[in-house]
């Protein structure tokens, strides 16, 4: 049985400190060191809410299932609808599943967590513990447990976490204790870039004790992207993808379809070969990025409009 330590915010500052595995100051649950995924390709997706993560995510699983990979996403989000263009369907989420057999997961089958999508990818909503209680570093831990003991790691070869962006506390960042790469969904806008830069924080402060690296950002909804190109320059960030501010891709969300399956046209086309092309480029292997993160008052006065 796994087993998870809380520092108790009561003992921070009672006599000599104890070390903090995820950055001073950190109060989160640490998880198990023995839930390692294994040999699978791990990609941790974060962004600001409602930039498109989700539909981001999706897509992306369908790109390296058609370069013939075995791809599992898990959305992290407590709204759990980070697969619902891949199922057809709101699932339901893993601690959902886990409350109707009061927690004994050997009482539980696969087909009752995981759910099959487009073309073959495997989904599952670890979703988040209830409003205002909780954490959500909790509910990460039980779901890779979960997959561990029904051997669905071994049979995958990539693992796509669909994460909130705008809660950089240290529950919603335990996705980056299993990831090997971290990317970012922006816009080209200063909310989505002031998100990112708290999130790049985050995967730095993972980085320190975790193999996690930050991999590069996904410009969505960007027609444009000098404010993105005026922050990446800055830390020393890159975007290794671009998808404009398209209907279909908005219509695609209304029909609970990838883009994968909508009706054919040349600016769709081109979309699901950015897509193609992003899954091949990570699958190869892309060089990890050491980012500076700005101050939230610089940021102020690098962006905007000259």
């Amino acid at each position: 049985m796994s087993t998870s330590t809380i520092i108790s915010p009561s003992a921070i500052g009672r006599g000599p400190a104890p070390r903090r595995p995820d950055g001073e100051g950190s109060v989160q649950v640490q998880l198990d060191p023995s839930l390692k995924i294994g040999t699978a390709k791990v990609f941790a997706i974060y962004g600001k809410g409602g930039i498109g993560k989700s539909t981001t995510s999706s897509n992306l699983s369908v790109a390296f299932s058609k370069l013939g990979k075995r791809v599992l996403q898990i959305g992290c989000d407590p709204k759990h609808d980070s697969t619902f263009t891949l199922t057809k369907k709101m699932m339901p989420t893993v601690i959902d599943v886990l409350e109707t057999v009061d927690f004994h997961s050997e009482e539980l089958r696969v087909e009752d967590f995981v759910y099959p999508g487009y073309n073959g990818v495997m989904c599952v909503e670890a979703g988040g513990p209830p409003a205002g209680t909780g954490c959500g570093g909790y509910v990460v831990g039980q779901t890779v447990k979960l997959l561990k003991e029904h051997h669905l790691l071994e049979e995958t070869d990539v693992v796509i976490f669909d994460v909130l962006g705008d809660v950089v506390c240290g529950g919603f960042a335990a996705p980056l204790q299993h990831a090997d790469r971290a990317l970012i969904v922006t816009a080209n806008d200063f909310d989505s870039i002031f998100a990112m830069n708290r999130i790049v924080q985050a995967i730095g402060a993972k980085a320190k004790n975790y193999n996690v690296r930050l991999g590069g950002v996904i410009a969505n909804r960007a027609d444009e992207t000098d404010q993105i190109d005026k922050y990446n320059d800055r830390v020393g960030l890159q975007t290794m993808a671009r998808f404009p501010s398209l209907d279909v891709i908005r219509r695609s969300r209304l029909k609970k379809s990838t883009l994968f399956e909508m009706e054919d046209s040349p600016e769709l086309r081109a979309v699901q070969e950015e897509y193609m092309r992003l899954a091949a480029k990570l699958w190869a292997g892309v060089d990890p990025l050491i980012c500076d993160p700005m101050k939230d008052r610089d940021i102020f006065d690098l962006l905007g409009f000259d």
